[in-house]
């Protein structure tokens, strides 16, 4: 179930991105996170980004799967945290972020 729910997260993502102009250049999901390498336009904030990403997904996966999320979770409609980690690419090459992200899981 996890392997769907996984992929599902996935699309999901890339379905909502699209919509708002968002590249999601790598992404990966581990056990309880998931790695995005993206590009945005400046005026598009990474808060604003992670909410879409993070309601978007929450929605749907709770629509598809609501039998088995109500075994995992305590409240219906939870899905993430509330926090998040962000970073900008500096002094890592492009590559290296790829290789990283792709060996998350």
């Amino acid at each position: 179930m996890s392997k769907q729910i996984s992929d599902d997260i996935k699309q999901f993502s890339h379905k909502i991105c699209q919509k708002h102009k968002v590249i999601i250049r790598y992404m990966e999901t581990d056990k309880d996170h998931i790695h995005y390498m993206i590009e945005a336009e400046p005026m598009m904030s990474v808060s604003k980004i992670v909410n879409l990403i993070k309601s978007y997904t929450t929605y749907y996966i709770w629509k598809k799967y609501p039998n088995y999320l109500q075994k995992k979770f305590w409240r219906e409609q939870t899905f993430w945290t509330d926090g998040y980690f962000s970073c900008s690419v500096g002094n890592v090459s492009e590559e290296m972020l790829r290789k990283y992200i792709e060996n998350q899981g």
